[in-house]
């Protein structure tokens, strides 16, 4: 049943093959699906991979979609065109190397958990990678759920990891 026309966000990554072919592919292909319109997307940033070893370099964007279909139905044509570009998430790796990877960040103002479908997505502040290019193009958007900005959420990670580093710096030198 269609709804009326919302936002949604999605997350976009990619490092195996044409990276940034991927992307522009999986761009069109959201395009051009019925009730989907990209409406802008980030520019696409290169990010050091999360999860196991010997995986190369991603190339991460977001982009802001005008979608007139159901957040379930946004989901499967985002699984539809991983699978387009080879993905395939039933033997792949977790967080393994991947031609395509989309994530459902946001759909509208909507909060849901059901089996299969989070919003917003679970772990979406504890990725830099996904905050920073959303962060390009909606800085202000205020997370539904998080009751928080894309820009604090961002700023609150980097602020995170700097303490870290500072944390383990501090930890070696007391060690010696």
């Amino acid at each position: 049943m269609p709804i009326d026309d919302d936002i949604a966000y999605v997350a976009l990554g990619s490092n195996l093959g044409d990276r940034a072919g991927h992307l522009r592919g999986a761009l069109g292909a959201l395009d051009a699906s019925r009730g989907i319109r990209v409406r802008r997307c980030s520019p696409a940033l290169e990010t050091d991979p999360v999860g196991p070893p010997g995986q190369g370099r991603y190339l991460n964007a977001v982009a802001e979609l005008r979608v007139s279909s159901a957040p379930a139905a946004l989901l499967r044509r985002l699984l539809e065109i991983e699978m387009e570009h080879g993905r395939d998430r039933a033997s792949g790796v977790r967080w393994g190397a991947r031609t395509l990877d989309l994530d459902l960040l946001v759909h509208g103002e909507r909060v849901i958990d059901e089996p299969g479908l989070v919003l917003p997505h679970p772990r979406l502040a504890e990725r830099l990678f996904v905050l920073e290019p959303w962060e390009m193009i909606a800085p202000d958007l205020v997370v539904p759920g998080l009751e928080k900005t894309v820009q604090s959420l961002a700023r609150a990670l980097r602020e995170g990891s700097d303490a870290r580093r500072g944390e383990s710096r501090a930890s070696s030198r007391g060690a010696t």
